[in-house]
């Protein structure tokens, strides 16, 4: 069953206004009670990394992401959510990933978030590489058992 609320799904190269995207879910709506925010950001790890280069399944990402977000607006009551993912190469210091989730209560706007985030660090299909400020590059990222346990928790 698709849920009531349409979710906000977009993958693009440029960036995002977290504030600017906050205020698109919410203006209007005075049912909203809790608005959680999640920004990832590319980490310069320790001064070493320059970029993260992230590529994706054009179609399929967005396709994930959409179920995803219907999963996390059913189950948590979500009465708002946007889902912006990155791709391209990305310095460090700047966004990659944006989750906004909002409610009528604060816990269901953070577990969405939660939610939302978990499933798509595990199930959505992006790739990650390391570039480093020496100069190279380092090999595609492998997902991590704790991405997978994070998601686990959930069920």
């Amino acid at each position: 069953m698709q849920p009531a609320v349409k979710p906000t799904i977009r993958v693009q190269r440029e960036d995002f206004d977290a504030g600017e995207e906050t205020r698109r879910l919410t203006e209007g709506d005075g049912s909203i009670g809790a608005v959680v925010a999640f920004t990832g950001l590319c980490r310069d790890d320790g001064g070493t990394l320059a970029a993260l280069e992230l590529e994706h399944y054009p179609g399929m990402a967005e396709a994930e992401m959409t179920r995803i977000a219907d999963l996390a607006i059913e189950r948590f009551a979500l009465l708002g959510l946007t889902a912006i993912h990155r791709h391209g190469k990305i310095a460090a210091g700047e966004n990659i990933v944006l989750v906004v989730a909002a409610a009528r209560h604060r816990q269901a706007a953070f577990d969405g978030a939660n939610f939302v985030m978990d499933y798509l660090k595990t199930s959505a299909p992006f790739w990650k590489k390391e570039h480093g400020k020496d100069g190279t590059a380092g090999e595609w990222i492998a997902a991590k058992a704790t991405d997978d346990a994070a998601k686990d928790k959930w069920r």
